[in-house]
């Protein structure tokens, strides 16, 4: 069990989503950055859709009542047990009412942390993450206990280390394929997409990100039709909107790019006011 002292900013139990329940409406929702979140599950021996905590820009304070071993990747955010500083991507044999806290975030925006076998919180259609609506609560609340299992085995003393790839936590290159109606764009605003930078508008959450430069957009309204996380859309007013994890299943705004899973992650790190390029990637 992990009792929650204090909740964070914006702390949520994922894992790898909902999958098959698009037709109703269901979000895929899950872990917004997979690669840190696969990391730690494999670092800790977990399979990687076990349910991690994702901590947004800031952590929460959590007291420990069984002996378990964790797990922290993604954003640094100066975690500490007891007080003292831990390293992002290094297990962590965890006592008994040991308290685990975060400071000032310095690099990233979200990081993952992984228990031992993963948290056991409210299950709905095959999945752990939250979500309004279809789970109870979409936010860690100060006081609930959440549950883990006990692990008594305190680690192996390690001789070897893992060389993790995490350049893309500090990297603002977005990777994109073109999108079912990128064809539609003329030459220039085509060459304008990739020869320009752009920000992260303040309107940027699990459901999408704005930018906050516009781009001129002269392709006609289109059905509603399919989306899915990593979609750009294309306002009428010109304004990019790149979908992410809690992204709805529709949407009737042109579909002109369409990032790689790993730009989705890289895209997770950045927060308002970071500047991001798309380079487009070819089949």
């Amino acid at each position: 069990m992990i009792k929650i002292i204090h909740p964070g900013f914006y702390t949520t139990v994922q894992d790898f989503g909902r999958n098959g329940f698009k037709q109703y409406g269901v979000p895929i929702s899950g872990v917004m950055d997979a690669i840190a979140a696969k990391t730690a599950n494999y670092l800790l021996g977990n399979t990687p859709e076990c349910a991690v905590l994702e901590i947004t820009m800031s952590g929460p304070k959590l007291e420990f009542q069984v002996n378990t071993s964790i797990c922290i990747s993604g954003a640094y955010i100066n975690p500490c047990v007891n007080g003292n500083a831990i390293k992002n991507y290094r297990l962590v044999f965890i006592n008994k009412g040991d308290i685990l806290s975060f400071g000032r975030l310095q690099a990233g925006f979200r990081c993952y942390l992984a228990v031992y076998k993963g948290f056991k919180s409210e299950y709905v259609m095959g999945s752990y993450s939250m979500y309004n609506g279809i789970t109870k609560q979409n936010v860690l609340v100060k006081g609930e206990v959440l549950k883990i299992e006990e692990y008594d085995k305190p680690p192996k003393k390690m001789y070897s280390r893992l060389k993790v790839r995490n350049h893309y936590l500090k990297s603002h290159e977005i990777v994109v394929f073109k999108g079912p109606e990128y064809d539609k764009l003329s030459g220039e605003e085509q060459n304008e997409l990739f020869s320009r930078s752009f920000k992260i508008s303040k309107d940027n959450n699990r459901m999408a990100y704005q930018l906050s430069e516009t781009l001129e957009n002269n392709i006609s309204s289109i059905l509603t039709t399919g989306v899915m996380p990593g979609t750009v859309q294309l306002t009428p007013s010109g304004k990019l909107i790149i979908l992410m994890k809690d992204c709805q299943t529709t949407g009737g705004y042109p579909r002109i790019l369409q990032l790689t899973n790993e730009a989705i992650a890289t895209l997770a790190q950045k927060y308002t006011g970071n500047s991001i390029r798309f380079k487009l990637k070819m089949y």
